[in-house]
């Protein structure tokens, strides 16, 4: 299939072909002709499928049809809901991209800044808006808001939006809407809630899936180091600097951990800038604006960015502390290896760690390389069966209510009416 297999508009077509996009991706192929027909759809993707391709090339042929003129008055048609500032971002510059030969007008809002810059463009009025739960809301309450022209509600990420504690918020958003809108949810995975989500406030969704949470990019090779947990700032620097590494995206489990990890290679003369929550919305837009133009070599971020950066060509991810969710694991070296590239993920495993090591493995279904001989390992030695003897006792975890199958599943808005194919509106 190509993209011109579509049937899209001349407007589309013409800023995907001057993007180079030939053949669409798998969700792509799956998820665009749903869209198109009108229909609801639930999509299993993680990130790097090109999913925000999937939903927003349909959604801009919909809206160009209507939107047409520039002298057409502006109404919000289309929200998406996403988790986080930096996808919220991404996302807006998708829309930008595949429709700038169109009258369609777009804005991403969010919190942590200023909002009378957001509230000015919302009076002079948008086609999309791309926003995070808390400040749409915010906005929605002081009236600046309105969703009675809405037709597409995109919840992406949702399975994000659940382990960051916005499926409240998400539901009450999802209840501002007309009922008589198009849904498009997706997520990486399928908790229980979601799948409970999609059956409450969905009407007969298709459901794609492709590239299963278990998956890792073909792509991407993949390797360990054991290291003793006081030593890996000096492993992360020596691989660095004797591996010639550069435009490196490095994960730690806590933003203490990730400021430390960037004062200590920038002691070491290396150009480095970190991002998490404590950061303003500011700082992280220019630090990671900074690390896409290669001013900075080296990215650390906390599981915040794990699905909302999107680089092209990055080579290297470092975990520099392996993440007790082995899901996790996935979406932070899906930052590598995409778009048919290659690419490194080496991770720093330290005793505690060994346990997360093996669910790892388990979910991936592969044995993960061992690297030894470097500088810094485990005080017994490095080897992999030094290492296998220690994936004993697992410490505790959080729980991330992941599946939790407890509540009662919630009553459907189905009906037999509802059934039917819906009437759509403007």
């Amino acid at each position: 299939m190509k993209f011109e297999d579509l049937n899209l508009l001349k407007n589309i077509q013409q800023a995907l072909i001057e993007e180079g996009y030939e053949t669409p991706t798998p969700i792509q192929q799956q998820a665009i002709p749903v869209i198109l027909d009108d229909s609801d759809i639930v999509g299993c993707a993680q990130t790097g499928t090109g999913k925000t391709a999937a939903f927003a090339i349909p959604i801009l042929n919909q809206l160009h049809r209507i939107v047409g003129s520039a002298r057409k008055a502006k109404h919000i048609r289309t929200l998406v809901v996403t988790p986080t500032r930096e996808l919220a971002l991404q996302i807006g510059e998708s829309f930008d991209t595949y429709g700038k030969y169109t009258n369609i007008r777009s804005l991403t809002i969010f919190g942590g800044v200023n909002q009378v810059p957001q509230t000015d463009q919302l009076k002079r009025g948008v086609d999309v808006l791309i926003a995070t739960p808390g400040r749409l809301l915010d906005l929605h309450k002081q009236g600046y808001i309105n969703f009675d022209r809405l037709h597409h509600l995109v919840l992406d990420e949702a399975d994000q939006m659940l382990d960051m504690g916005f499926i409240n918020d998400v539901k009450k958003i999802i209840k501002l809407t007309p009922e008589n809108r198009q849904t498009l949810l997706f997520s990486a995975t399928m908790p229980m809630a979601i799948r409970e989500l999609a059956d409450t406030f969905l009407t007969d969704p298709k459901y794609v899936s492709v590239a299963p949470v278990s998956s890792t990019a073909e792509r991407v090779k993949q390797q360990v180091y054991f290291v003793e947990k006081s030593d890996k700032r000096k492993l992360l620097y020596h691989l660095i600097r004797n591996e010639n590494l550069s435009n490196v995206l490095v994960f730690t489990r806590t933003k203490h951990g990730a400021d430390n990890a960037v004062k200590a290679l920038k002691k070491n003369g290396i150009e480095a800038g970190a991002i998490h929550g404590d950061k303003s919305q500011n700082t992280r837009v220019r630090m990671l604006d900074a690390f896409k133009k290669k001013e900075i070599s080296v990215l650390v971020a906390t599981d915040i960015a794990a699905r909302g950066i999107d680089i092209e060509s990055l080579p290297y991810v470092i975990n520099f502390d392996l993440p007790n969710i082995p899901e996790t694991y996935v979406h932070r070296i899906g930052r590598t290896g995409r778009a048919g590239n290659e690419g490194l993920a080496i991770s720093f495993c330290g005793k505690d760690e060994l346990p997360y090591l093996k669910d790892i493995e388990k979910l991936i279904r592969l044995k993960i390389k061992v690297i030894d001989g470097h500088p810094y390992p485990f005080t017994e030695g490095g080897s992999e069966q030094t290492a296998e003897k220690k994936q004993g006792q697992k410490p505790d975890r959080r729980n991330n209510n992941r599946g939790n199958n407890n509540s009662s599943k919630p009553k459907s808005r189905k009906s037999e009416a509802s059934k039917k194919k819906k009437k759509r509106w403007y």
